[in-house]
């Protein structure tokens, strides 16, 4: 894993960016793996704003959502599907049609998982895929006990991830109690991926994700097994690591190589 320690939002999200017009510019028809939630918002407004002023272009770009809650409609005001929508891909100028999320709304969920994971490897597999990260250590809807081998599949969201997202709904009855989300496994197919975050209640679950065993406990651990990984983090997200010293002089290093190779 590569680890970039940034000291704000502003900072992170730069980073963030950066990899995706990397992967834009190189890769042509490109494959985006996209995440929701609060995580990559920041990330997504740096990237609308390449788009109008730098001209950053996703008009060849698919995409593939994470995950999505079983039982809304993809026009309710909490389903992934709108707020990708109305947080990216509307300020921008990939084909409304390219982006694809599960069906929350599928009769059913057990053949609609396995038919959403078919279509991503129909397209080509993803080539980056961003991620945030659960204070449980969770990654798209893959609650700690997840099988680092699952697929797409109908999960159940533990009490902890309800009460979080509860402040997006009305009440917290209101929460969806499953999900359609890609499984570890799906997601370590992703060439290569990028995982941001913020704040001191992510420390303790980036440390294990980056420092301690792989684990199902920890299901971001299994991310450890990717050869492609950065993960974009400020002081407090970092809190808890112990090789921040390492961390920050791997980047200096590959900054004065990359300079290096420019001259």
């Amino acid at each position: 894993m590569q680890v970039i320690i940034v000291s704000d939002a502003a900072e992170g999200a730069r980073e963030v960016a950066d990899v995706f017009e990397r992967v834009l510019r190189d890769a042509g028809a490109v494959v985006l793996g996209l995440a929701t939630g609060s995580s990559p918002l920041a990330g997504y407004r740096e990237l609308i704003r390449r788009h109008r002023e730098e001209g950053l272009s996703f008009a060849s770009a698919r995409a593939f959502l994470l995950d999505e809650y079983v039982g809304l409609p993809s026009d309710h005001e909490q389903s992934y599907h709108r707020f990708i929508r109305e947080n990216l891909t509307w300020h921008i100028d990939i084909d409304d049609a390219a982006v694809l999320s599960p069906q929350g709304q599928a009769a059913d969920p057990i053949a609609e998982a396995d038919r959403y994971d078919r279509s991503i490897a129909e397209a080509g597999g993803v080539d980056l895929q961003i991620l945030g990260i659960g204070s449980n250590g969770h990654i798209a809807f893959n609650e700690p006990g997840s099988s680092l081998a699952s697929r797409t599949r109908p999960v159940v969201l533990t009490e902890s991830t309800i009460a979080d997202n509860a402040r997006f709904f009305d009440s917290r009855e209101d929460v969806p109690t499953l999900a359609l989300s890609q499984g570890l496994g799906t997601i370590r197919e992703a060439k290569e991926i990028v995982l941001t975050a913020t704040g001191e209640n992510k420390a303790r679950a980036i440390a294990q994700m980056v420092e301690g065993p792989i684990s199902a406990r920890w299901p971001a651990s299994c991310l450890q097994l990717h050869p492609a990984v950065t993960v974009v983090v400020d002081e407090a997200a970092a809190s808890q690591l112990e090789l921040t010293d390492y961390y920050r002089h791997m980047r200096r290093v590959a900054q004065e190589e990359s300079l290096t190779s420019r001259s």
